[in-house]
């Protein structure tokens, strides 16, 4: 398994004056996505939670909506000039009669740590197709549940406590109990490896369920949680545009600028149960 954490040397200059000390700095290594032994993509990712990534990946992709639909993952051994392997090369086996990934899916480039769907040749091609509708999900939830989570998924961040690096993504019930959490240095890998991890545990679809992420709400995280059946996505910081637009559309509570008591509701307020 890599390496989650790696330690450097570094100068510390604090009020003029220099220091030589270790830091700890959150791993970033490629990993490959095979299915069926064919290169589907790379990401920059934390090593760590890599069979989640990428069954989370796969469905964000459209290619897996149930536990059942996958047979295995593996790494995949002589992944070195010797024969060893580096645990940055995975293969995901489909059940038999699902189908493999639409060849329009593979990546002639590497997904960077920084954005998940860079290359995309449209708008219309990042636009999957979800297998389930999210507008009619009967989640209701309140400001003061939501008003906790950020605290929560903070306190389910072990690697950030050493680097101050990691994105987070947690996934939470509707009053605000942590389901599962996960850390990568990209963003929309934290969300793939907790819907990931909910599609090995047979929980997908999402239903009454909260996802809350660290950073902000890209167009990318809204369509993760749209494809994974999750109703509500909050994040700590500003949406994008088209992250706002595509949660109106789809009927997804779309949370931004979460800190404290205070939040912006970019769309589907009525989930939200106010006080009087």
């Amino acid at each position: 398994m890599g390496r989650v954490t790696v330690r450097r040397p570094v100068l510390r200059l604090r009020d003029g004056s220099p220091t030589q000390r270790p830091d700890t700095l959150a791993a970033e290594e490629p990993m490959e996505i095979r299915v069926g032994g064919r290169p589907l993509t790379v990401t920059m990712r934390t090593p760590g939670d890599d069979f989640d990534l990428a069954a989370g990946f796969l469905v964000s992709e459209g290619v897996l909506h149930h536990a059942e639909q996958l047979a295995a993952i593996r790494y995949c051994a002589g992944a070195t000039a010797d024969g060893g392997n580096t645990y940055n090369v995975v293969d995901v086996a489909l059940a038999p009669g699902v189908a493999a990934p639409d060849a329009s899916l593979e990546r002639n480039f590497y997904t960077t740590s920084s954005c998940g769907l860079c290359g995309k040749a449209s708008l219309d091609a990042v636009r999957t197709t979800a297998a389930w509708t999210v507008a009619e999900d009967p989640l209701r939830t309140t400001p003061e549940v939501l008003a906790t989570l950020p605290d929560r998924l903070r306190a389910a961040q072990r690697v950030f406590d050493t680097t101050g690096g990691l994105h987070a993504a947690g996934l939470f019930t509707a009053t605000g109990e942590l389901i599962a959490a996960r850390e990568d240095v990209g963003r929309h890998n934290a969300v793939d490896k907790v819907i990931g991890h909910a599609l090995r545990q047979g929980l997908l679809p999402l239903r009454d369920t909260i996802l809350m992420v660290s950073g902000r709400a890209s167009f990318e995280l809204v369509q993760k949680a749209v494809m994974a059946g999750l109703p509500l996505l909050a994040a700590v910081s500003a949406p994008s545009s088209l992250a706002a637009d595509l949660a109106a559309d789809s009927g997804l509570t779309l949370v931004g600028f979460l800190r404290g008591t205070s939040m912006n509701v970019y769309s589907g307020a009525e989930r939200l149960t106010l006080g009087e």
